[in-house]
């Protein structure tokens, strides 16, 4: 059975203090992460079953606390593109790449949206730590060597993401896996949205707000591989779990770009918004 919810919310409900899936009224709540932060008491319909077969029912609980829409032990993994917009590669002075390129994260990465904070361990507490705002695609099913015709069918929804990243060790390597797959380096959230709610994801507005200020702004349609093409070179032999997370690369403006450099500091209030999917909100905090 298909799932018949559009705004997927995974959250603490306030009457019980259980873990529950939930279907936002967009109408009311537009922006649920927003909302959720301001204090309001956002009432939402519970979802019976899971989030690939979930049905909306009438009964009605508030939230407490917003978790990421997609549970970690869900996700097998966190399949990354880096250097996939066109204005960000400009800013960063590189050629379009000819095919994706990938790297990784454990999902030991995800965290979800605030009281949940982005962890700084102390490796990467050396004035490096970055943002990266993205797009982030949740898989429907499982599958292997998937035609670009057939991979939104796919598509299960779309959140918010930060791809969160030590640039020191970053650069200490050709492989990415390390510096980006620190535990709470990829926040989700704050609501998984089906594909029957986004009119067109290549064409959303895409910012990234550090302490009020916009240091990103830009739009998916700046995707040098759009997600059909991303999701079928990355099945070429390769089977493609159900969860999977994949985050569509960034635009200009990241910390390490800037002159000067911007540093995620222990405090700071960090924010994602994309158009019609609302607002991941983080603290940061410095690890002890």
């Amino acid at each position: 059975m298909a799932p018949n919810w559009t705004h997927l919310v995974r959250f603490v409900a306030k009457e019980d203090n259980h873990i529950y899936l939930g279907q936002v009224d967009c109408r009311q709540w537009p922006d649920v992460g927003l909302a959720v932060f301001q204090g309001e008491q956002v009432k939402v319909q519970l979802v019976r079953g899971s989030i690939y077969d979930g049905v909306v029912t009438d009964t009605v609980l508030t939230i407490k606390r917003l978790l990421s829409p997609i549970s970690m032990e869900e996700i097998p993994i966190v399949r990354c593109l880096g250097l996939n917009y066109r204005d960000h590669a400009r800013e960063a002075n590189m050629p379009i790449p000819d095919v994706p390129v990938l790297f990784i994260k454990p999902r030991t990465a995800i965290t979800g949206p605030f009281p949940a904070v982005i962890n700084i361990p102390k490796i990467a507490q050396d004035g490096t730590s970055d943002y990266e705002a993205e797009l982030a695609v949740v898989l429907s099913k499982t599958g292997r060597d998937i035609p670009k015709s057939e991979a939104m069918d796919y598509v299960l929804g779309y959140t918010c993401s930060n791809d969160v990243s030590a640039r020191a060790q970053q650069f200490k390597n050709s492989q990415w896996c390390f510096s980006k797959g620190l535990d709470g380096s990829c926040p989700l959230g704050p609501a998984l949205v089906s594909p029957a709610a986004v009119a067109d994801p290549h064409k959303l507005r895409i910012k990234a707000v550090l302490n009020s200020g916009v240091v990103q702004d830009s739009n998916t349609g700046e995707m040098i591989f759009d997600i059909a093409e991303t999701i079928a070179f990355l099945s070429q032999g390769t089977t493609l779990e159900r969860g999977t997370v994949i985050l569509t690369g960034t635009g200009p403006g990241i910390g390490a770009m800037q002159d000067p450099k911007v540093v995620l500091q222990d405090g700071d209030d960090m924010r994602v918004e994309i158009e019609g999917l609302g607002t991941l909100i983080n603290k940061v905090r410095y690890e002890n």
